[in-house]
């Protein structure tokens, strides 16, 4: 590939707005020995991945020494300056990107060892062989190196957010907390009492709240029958239903139900006040 030695090859890409990982531009280029660019400030995301030789990288006053299977980052409005190795230069490929996303905290790092990357830039380059669909192909090349970055932010064990997405997701099932513990791997005891401090309630009570106030609103708002909510949130036994229901409104649900029909009629908002 020597004929494209300093010579960098530059895709035009349209940009289409995307919202949410935008591509601006795209190329790469076999570099010549001390080949240079910068200091320059970009008004945009620019990934450049290293796919062989060596090169050096200026980011906050750091310099890095980059090699290959190594991406280094260039945020917007960041000044920098990069310059080819002397002896062995870097041969890259890169991306431009705005976006609106929350990025993975890796892409706070100025150099990231990522050769698992490289299969996804060196899928870019076909982009070249498309007119219409360039900016959008690339776009999906964007949120699959995404997806690769992701899994190299370290885990964050937060049990809680884990489980109530868990609980607002399956509350219409029979999940139980044993079930929810289990699947974040902990000891039900001890999940309870991580639950109940971050929540001031236990997790059984947060589930038994959470169906309650669903079943509510499916008598309330769209006027289905107690049995009808009660199924829709996980109780198929329609007297605990009944029970708890009352403990917690202070009347029946069937008497909540025939309640909110008249109001909804007298309002002339709702589904109306007919059984259904």
């Amino acid at each position: 590939m020597k004929e494209e030695q300093s010579v960098p090859h530059l895709e035009i890409v349209v940009d289409h707005h995307y919202g949410g990982l935008n591509p601006m531009q795209f190329g790469w280029q076999n570099c010549a020995p001390s080949h240079s660019f910068g200091p320059a400030v970009r008004t945009h995301w620019l990934l450049h991945y290293v796919v062989s030789g060596f090169g050096s990288f200026l980011r906050e006053e750091v310099t890095y020494r980059v090699s290959p299977g190594q991406i280094f980052v260039i945020p917007p409005f960041l000044e920098t300056y990069y310059e080819a190795d002397a002896r062995k230069p870097w041969h890259y490929i890169w991306i431009g990107f705005t976006t609106e996303e929350r990025l993975p905290e890796v892409l706070a790092q100025p150099v990231i060892t990522c050769p698992e990357a490289g299969a996804v830039f060196a899928g870019m380059r076909s982009c070249t062989r498309m007119e219409n669909g360039r900016s959008a192909f690339l776009s999906g090349c964007l949120w699959r190196l995404l997806s690769i970055l992701l899994e190299q932010t370290p885990p964050k064990a937060d049990y809680i957010e884990k489980a109530l997405s868990c609980m607002h997701s399956e509350y219409a099932r029979e999940i139980t907390i044993q079930d929810i513990a289990g699947r974040l791997g902990l000891d039900r005891s001890y999940f309870s009492a991580l639950f109940s401090q971050r929540m001031g309630v236990s997790p059984g009570e947060y589930l038994i709240n959470l169906r309650l106030s669903k079943a509510a609103e499916l008598m309330a708002v769209h006027g289905e029958r107690p049995a009808t909510a009660a199924l829709s949130v996980g109780y198929h036994d329609l007297y605990h239903f009944s029970r708890i229901f009352k403990k917690y409104f202070g009347m029946p649900p069937r008497s909540y139900w025939k309640e909110q029909q008249a109001k909804n009629a007298w309002s002339g908002n709702g589904p109306g006040s007919e059984a259904r």
